[in-house]
């Protein structure tokens, strides 16, 4: 017999490719030449420069002329084009054009996959071949594993007694069972249909089987597939039990069609579609859901449910880039009734409230553009006739405006800042509060405001920043109301407001350095001159009913929250700032002030359609005292092997005779190790004009811990000290690792109870697995969903 050998690893200073060529066509899948080649002894590490570079290494290259069978023996390795083939041998036969590689074979493509076996026996084109013992890692951390695999027509790959899982194995120990994984008495996986397919498969959780699956079918890889998707099961009383199939249509590398039909036991059959596409500057979609329900009479007599019978919606997103700077969209839906989303759990389109837009932003630098028009909306079982309907009283903002513009730069030496805001609103109903008269006008209200700042921070001697500012602001208010519940309301037709604000700032830090700590005091006083407010009581407000004051709001130019309020009146702040670092590592921060009303009309005793300024702590002269508190200890405070730290910060309003307190809020944390415990304290003094006629108080605890790496378990619960009743509280146990998560949680929650209602009492109980690349399964208050995909 007609043979050669070499031995060692030496490099190759001739073209000898032959050897080398065999081992080529097993990454890139090329035909090998079929002339014949005279007997050589070729060294191992052979170079090959044709569209890219090869290397081939073995201990011993072997060719055997007689049976045109080419060898390379030991520590096989072949690198080309970022692929890699290793064995202990591998065998090339001429005649029969297949290649064989034996012993722990690996071989790494150019994508990541990585395939592990004993042998594998392809043709010279890769079209066919047979592997035994095999392990597959694919780029995106899934995982094959089979006795054997058989490929044919190049795009056809069969795993006999295969497993699929996304859980990459436990290095500790390889044979420990992963959190999940099928296993199939076949795994088709076809790369020209581009899916996986499953044949007499067992789904098993931590090793043990708990579903049989005839056949199960799934995209290959992130690629998608025109095919059913995995189904989902839901419960309520008044529908029934439901199952839903969805279809879903991949027409298109840039859209797609969803399809799916829901038939509920005691309501019939809901059908839904969903249209998306993907365009070069955005994307957006288009939704239908209907139903005509066979039993509305299951829903309670007293809600909108039980009086239609044909019910659905039309809705649509959007989201598009004109160019770097600017962007517009929509979110927008229309139903045949108010409740029709909520009641049949609508994604995206069943939350109690929600909003409707459509929008245009512009960013640039610090300038700001945003123009949008929006439609809020209650989805509420009451009927609209009903005086506690909140839906009908809800506003069209047709539109609402925003502008903000910062030369780039300076004016006089300071910052110049110009702010436009405006907003339309109608409303069909008026919204009368049963404590404020007026929480919003009906008919049409629309404002207009334009305002202009300027400021410039001077360091004076000692180190003094004195900061003056000039501001001015003009409202134009149109007032076309049908219903105020007011005797000091008006209706006319338009009004006029303006402001002109002069003010000064100084402030003076001062650092204290010692071998151990820093601490910076910082004394600031602030005054500001200004005319009284014009018409504070007869003009809708919409967008400044909320004030809350308290030491982060105590140094703002206006307290009010909106535009729609302007403060008058001239004003003091005055407050102290400190912060402090120490060598061991603890800070501190803190602020207490107060602000005083000088001269004019205070805006915060002159009382609008919300009463907006009354409790505020501003009422008076001299306002309530506001102060903060904060403390943080190292990173590990004992210095001990669990790591401690902790934290603490309580903030307040004080009464500016008695010290009294009127509002206070407390936070402590600490957190050792992987274990963390918050607690809140909150207080609230009464607020009768507000429909809270005694104090409120509440302690909130709550806790979190992680064990045994993969697992945490929370827990929260909220009391009111003055009902002397645990409104809520909850438990969740965690686990999560790279392909499983696991969540089970139960909460509760009670209603205060008062003079004509008892207490109500809720009960939440829900657990959800999500397993990667398949989807997820949950239950929830009595609603079961089957996989969904989690992608």
């Amino acid at each position: 017999m007609g043979m050669k050998t070499a031995s060692g690893r030496e490099t190759a200073l001739s073209a000898q490719l032959l050897g080398a060529t065999a081992m080529l066509c097993v990454l890139s899948f090329g035909v090998l030449p079929q002339s014949p080649a005279a007997a050589q002894v070729v060294n191992t590490n052979v170079g090959v420069s044709e569209d890219a570079p090869m290397l081939l290494e073995a201990n011993t290259l072997v060719y055997d002329r007689d049976s045109e069978t080419i060898s390379a023996i030991g520590e096989v390795q072949i690198d080309y084009d970022n692929n890699r083939l290793v064995a202990r041998r591998v065998d090339y036969s001429q005649r029969t054009g297949r290649i064989i590689a034996r012993g722990n074979v690996e071989l790494v493509q150019s994508d990541g996959t990585r395939v592990f076996a004993e042998e594998i026996d392809i043709t010279d084109n890769f079209s066919d071949g047979f592997i035994n013992s095999l392990r597959v890692e694919t780029i995106d951390k899934t995982y094959f594993e089979a006795e054997s695999s058989e490929r044919s027509s190049g795009t056809r790959t069969v795993f006999n007694n295969g497993v699929y899982t996304a859980c990459k194995a436990c290095e500790d120990n390889p044979d420990k069972a992963p959190a999940w994984r099928v296993r199939a008495r076949k795994i088709v996986r076809d790369t020209e249909q581009k899916k996986l397919r499953f044949e007499s498969a067992t789904f098993e959780l931590f090793g043990l089987p708990i579903a049989y699956l005839p056949v199960l079918q799934l995209p290959d890889r992130e690629q998608r597939k025109t095919g059913f998707l995995p189904p989902s099961f839901k419960y309520k009383s008044d529908l029934g039990f439901g199952t839903k199939i969805p279809y879903y249509f991949a027409l298109s590398p840039t859209f797609d069609l969803t399809v799916s039909g829901t038939y509920y036991t005691k309501q019939g059959f809901l059908g839904e579609a969903e249209w998306r596409q993907r365009l070069d500057n955005g994307q957006y979609n288009l939704r239908v859901a209907g139903i005509s329900q066979a039993s509305p009479g299951e829903f309670l007599t007293t809600e909108i449910d039980s009086t239609v019978r044909q019910r659905g919606l039309v809705a649509s997103k959007g989201d598009f880039t004109i160019n770097p700077r600017w962007s517009f969209g929509w979110d927008v839906v229309a139903q045949s009734d108010k409740n029709f989303g909520h009641t049949y759990s609508i994604d995206g389109y069943n939350a109690y409230a929600r909003r409707s837009e459509i929008y245009l932003t512009g960013l640039n630098d610090r300038n700001f553009f945003d123009l949008r028009a929006f439609k809020f909306d209650v989805q509420e079982s009451i009927p609209d006739s009903s005086a506690a309907a909140m839906n009908p009283r809800q506003p069209w903002v047709l539109p609402s405006f925003d502008y903000s513009y910062t030369p780039d730069t300076p004016i006089a030496g300071g910052e110049l800042n110009i702010d436009v805001n405006a907003q339309t609103l109608y409303r069909d109903t008026a919204d009368l509060g049963p404590a404020t008269p007026v929480r919003g006008v009906g008919g049409t209200t629309g404002r207009v405001t334009t305002e202009a700042e300027w400021k410039r921070t001077l360091v004076m001697q000692g180190g003094i920043l004195v900061t003056p500012l000039l501001h001015g602001r003009a409202d134009a208010h149109f007032l076309d109301t049908t219903a105020v519940a007011s005797a000091t309301a008006i209706t006319r037709s338009q009004a006029y407001r303006t402001m002109a604000t002069a003010g000064l700032e100084v402030r003076w830090p001062v650092l204290f350095s010692t071998s151990s700590a820093t601490h910076i005091l910082e004394p600031t006083a602030q005054l500001f001159v200004r005319p009284d407010e014009n018409n504070p009581g007869t003009l809708p407000n919409e967008d400044a009913q909320s004030l809350v004051f308290d030491a982060t709001s105590l140094f703002d130019r206006d307290k009010f929250s909106g535009f729609d309020r302007m403060e008058g009146g001239s004003r003091a702040n005055l407050g102290l700032r400190y912060s402090g670092e120490f060598g061991n590592g603890w800070t501190t921060t803190g602020l207490f002030g107060q602000s005083y009303h000088l001269f004019g009309t205070n805006p915060f005793t002159s009382p609008d359609l919300v009463n907006a300024g009354a409790f505020s702590g501003l009422e008076t002269t001299a306002s309530d005292f506001v102060g903060l508190v904060g403390v943080r200890t190292p990173g590990n405070l004992f210095r001990t092997r669990t790591p401690i730290s902790m934290s603490f910060s309580v903030s307040g309003r004080f009464d500016e005779q008695t010290f009294g307190m009127r509002r206070v809020g407390l936070n402590a944390g600490v957190t050792a190790g992987n274990t963390s415990v918050t607690g809140t304290y909150t207080f609230i003094d009464a607020q009768p004009l507000y429909g809270f006629g005694a104090d409120r108080q509440e302690i909130t605890l709550s806790a979190s811990t992680r064990f045994r790496e993969n697992w945490s378990l929370t827990g929260s619960s909220t009391y009111e000290l003055v009902s002397n009743t645990r409104v809520a509280s909850s438990i969740g146990l965690t686990y999560s690792d790279d392909c499983f998560i696991y969540t089970m949680d139960y909460s509760q929650s009670r209603s205060i109870a008062t003079t004509t209602t008892p207490t109500d009492t809720t009960h939440t109980f829900g657990f959800k697995m999500t397993f990667r690349t398949l989807g997820e399964v949950g239950f929830s208050s009595g609603q079961a969903a089957g996989f969904v995909d989690s992608n």
